[in-house]
């Protein structure tokens, strides 16, 4: 185990460890504070050793009722017994992989999603090669066989229509809440459609970011945008690049008043993009990593929304109807918990049963 002591160094007084009519300066002078750490197993301490964890969420209830308080009348000596735990979910560092369970019971996929929330954490995200080799050598194949397209299961990625964000980094549309989809859009025709273009009427539609548009470029210096209209016709990406490498990005629309400025640009019968886009493809839990393992042919289908890990192909991915029925893998995220025992001595008087007492002990441990 290793001890961890205060001692020596600047140390401030803490506003909360002050019991009503009492003076307690956090200096150890005055009380001396050891933190003795103790991993609940060595697979956890091995864990938080490789990966740095940090980003710890402990609420009141975790330790409230789950400490440890021993009084020693001859020198006042506390000692207060804190389980921590951080949640994979939460934390800003990486984390140990959590546990994978396929059901092998065919459900939807929104049933599947359902039925993963409601005993485990959700749906599989497939985050790199690693986790793609761990399912395949959980997978049966025998427990995986319908009628017809045998063998794939249910993973946490679906095709988001709502998803959507401005080119220009740190701008998204509901940043202003402002909107100007023409009537039945955006509709996510042709299976493939991510980017917006406005029409000469003033109105949005969603389009395929591979098509061919004139475009609207912006200049944006402090609070002040001015667009320019550019004829060249190309596709979004290229039309992106053209616009970042001589304006600031493609035209971001705030307002109904910029929408107006736009419209005058755009020639009669004709439509220019726009830097609205969509994030077709999203993990459940919002993760975006940069692996990617689609089939040949995937992603496709005007209708396919939902992914299916094909386990007969290496676990490559395919894009499904949602409403097929498939096995399906399920997440439980890692829960990481930390023991740390606190002895507190000196002519203290606080009281460790004390919830607003342990808040602040808690909040003095974290930042040792």
């Amino acid at each position: 185990m290793s001890e961890l002591s205060g001692e020596g160094g600047d140390h401030r007084p803490s506003s909360g460890l002050r019991p009503p009519g009492k003076s307690l300066i956090w200096d150890l002078k005055a009380t001396r504070v050891v933190l003795t750490r103790q991993q609940v197993s060595e697979q956890t301490a091995a864990a938080w050793k490789a990966n740095g964890c940090h980003g710890l969420h402990v609420g009141a209830e975790m330790y409230s009722r789950a400490a440890e308080i021993h009084r020693s009348d001859a020198g006042r000596m506390e000692t207060l017994l804190l389980v921590l735990t951080a949640s994979a979910l939460g934390a800003t560092s990486p984390v140990p992989r959590g546990e994978y369970h396929f059901i092998y019971e065919p459900k939807n996929w929104t049933e599947a999603r359902r039925y993963c929330t409601e005993n485990h954490s959700d749906l599989v995200p497939v985050r790199n090669q690693e986790d793609v080799t761990v399912l395949r050598g959980m997978a049966v194949l025998s427990q995986m066989v319908y009628p017809h397209y045998s063998y794939r299961a249910w993973i946490g990625l679906y095709n988001s229509m709502t998803s959507w964000s401005w080119s220009m980094p740190g701008l998204h549309q509901n940043q202003s809440g402002f909107r100007n989809w023409n009537q039945g859009e955006p509709n996510h025709a042709l299976g493939k459609v991510q980017c917006a273009e406005i029409y000469y009427s003033g109105v949005w539609n969603d389009a395929p970011c591979e098509w061919k548009r004139s475009f609207v470029c912006c200049d944006v210096s402090g609070p002040a945008v001015s667009f320019v209209y550019v004829g060249l016709a190309l596709p979004w990406n290229q039309a992106q690049s053209h616009c970042r490498g001589r304006h600031t990005d493609l035209a971001v629309v705030r307002d109904a008043a910029e929408n107006q400025r736009l419209q005058r640009l755009v020639p009669f019968g004709q439509s220019a993009w726009i830097g609205l886009f969509r994030y077709s493809w999203q993990w459940v839990d919002g993760g975006k990593f940069p692996f990617s393992l689609w089939g040949a042919a995937d992603p496709n289908g005007p209708a396919d929304d939902c992914a299916a890990a094909n386990f007969q192909d290496y676990g490559r991915w395919e894009t499904w109807s949602c409403g097929e029925e498939k096995a399906f893998v399920c997440y439980r995220a890692p829960v990481l918990k930390q023991v740390v025992r606190l002895r507190l001595g000196g002519d203290s008087s606080l009281d460790l049963s004390d919830p607003v007492v342990l808040e602040d002990v808690l909040k003095e441990v974290k930042q040792a």
